[in-house]
């Protein structure tokens, strides 16, 4: 491998020193699966928690350091910030208030098995967070950050085709979507790469501090992108046990909202042929009266 050239912007160093790990991330059993639609609702939602407990300790980490010259560039909570739409997605997938999610059985189910990748991932965020120098946590950002801007949007399709999501109304499916960088406005495609381009100035910006800055920034993103690997390989190939599967929550709420409607129905008809039974005499009148029991029957199936 040739020597880094550490004159360049950290932003070219980070994407030609990363392009291997960058692939065998793309290429992960995991990734391939999610890229095709074929995971489960239960296992994607499972992933989504497990995406929950790394934004939040990496976002709090930024929180803690926003002022760090190595950080201070890129840091826009308000833009980029992904753990709360994260636990909006896992809410509404498993269709439970926002507030009570961590007390699901998924949830509980992971904590109580708790993936090393998970923790692995975890533990390095909260070890840089409390270096003395954590102008490391800069290459976390933008592994995950710029992942989020760029093939995130291709998984949003992906993720609202597998699992019969709307895209356009984007419930479920706020953990891809990000304001404007200057409003808050959905972000449209144009908008997208203007954050990047903006990002890229701001990891440029933090790569000014020196050559050990950039050094550390690029030997961490390496390090970034095998964590993000290993948590792939935490994904589950068969439904996990004990947990009813989320698909089986919608399909009852459906069936619920069915019913009672059937059942207003039924009531409807029932007292319309009670007031206007009266009415039907003779022979037209007994036929008018077959033909709306006969209606009744078919609607109620």
């Amino acid at each position: 491998m040739s020597a880094i050239d550490f004159s360049r912007p950290l932003a070219t160093l980070l994407r030609e020193s990363t392009r291997k790990a960058h692939e065998t991330v793309e290429n992960s059993p995991g990734a391939t699966a999610m890229l095709g639609g074929k995971l489960s609702v239960d296992e994607y939602i499972r992933y989504l928690m497990m995406l929950w407990h790394i934004y939040d300790t990496f976002e709090r980490a930024l929180d803690r350091h926003a002022a760090h010259p190595s950080l201070e560039p890129t840091y826009n909570p308000t833009l980029l910030a992904r753990a709360p739409s994260l636990a909006a997605d896992i809410s509404y997938l498993l269709q439970v208030p926002e507030s009570t999610w961590k007390s699901h059985p998924a949830h509980v189910e992971l904590m109580n098995t708790n993936p090393a990748p998970l923790v692995a991932y975890v533990s390095r965020i909260e070890e840089l967070a409390n270096a003395e120098d954590p102008s490391p946590l800069l290459a976390h950002s933008y592994v995950r950050y710029l992942g989020d801007l760029s093939g995130g949007q291709t998984i949003r399709h992906t993720v609202s085709k597998a699992y019969g999501l709307d895209e356009a109304a984007g419930l479920g499916l706020s953990f891809y979507a990000f304001k404007s960088l200057r409003s808050q406005n959905p972000a449209n495609q144009g908008e997208m790469k203007r954050i990047k381009e903006w990002f890229r100035g701001g990891l440029n910006t933090a790569g000014d501090s020196g050559v050990t800055v950039k050094a550390s920034v690029v030997d961490e993103a390496n390090n970034a992108f095998d964590l993000n690997t290993a948590l792939f390989s935490a994904i589950q190939t068969t439904p996990v046990t004990g947990v009813e599967s989320s698909n089986e929550v919608l399909r009852k709420g459906t069936n619920a909202i069915s019913q009672v409607a059937t059942a207003m129905l039924a009531l409807f008809l029932a007292h319309l042929m009670l007031v206007v039974g009266s009415e039907y005499t003779g022979t037209t009148g007994c036929w008018g009266l077959l033909t709306l029991q006969n209606s009744v029957s078919v609607l109620l199936g």
